[in-house]
């Protein structure tokens, strides 16, 4: 089993940024792969970023240039800087973590951006 929590949502208008945060517990040794999704209401969940199985990066398409994942393994934390936000950002965002056979989610954490 994995644990995962996540923080730093909230509202922000246009333009400003925000820092997310995934601290996952439990089987840590075992995972290979994070990434963050996102779900706006009435849709579905999509990728934002994410951190493969060889420590390379993926981004969307619609957030590259603004936002950045990152890690500290020490911490077992994987954080999203997010910059230049737009109101389409707004959505759910959720923390996922793969290990072999499993896929776990976090609870998620709203970010809002007013235009």
């Amino acid at each position: 089993q994995v644990q995962l929590v996540e923080s730093g949502g909230g509202l922000v208008q246009a333009g400003e940024s925000l820092r997310l945060s995934c601290a996952a517990s439990g089987r840590t040794d075992s995972i290979y792969a994070m990434a963050w999704y996102r779900q706006a209401p009435g849709k579905q969940r999509d990728l934002v970023a994410t951190f493969t199985s060889d420590g390379s990066t993926k981004y969307a398409d619609s957030v590259k240039g603004r936002f950045t994942i990152s890690r500290d393994n020490a911490k077992n934390t994987v954080y999203l800087q997010m910059n230049s936000l737009k109101p389409e950002d707004t959505a759910v965002y959720y923390c996922n973590a793969a290990i072999p056979h499993a896929f776990y989610w976090g609870q998620g954490t709203q970010v809002t951006v007013s235009s």
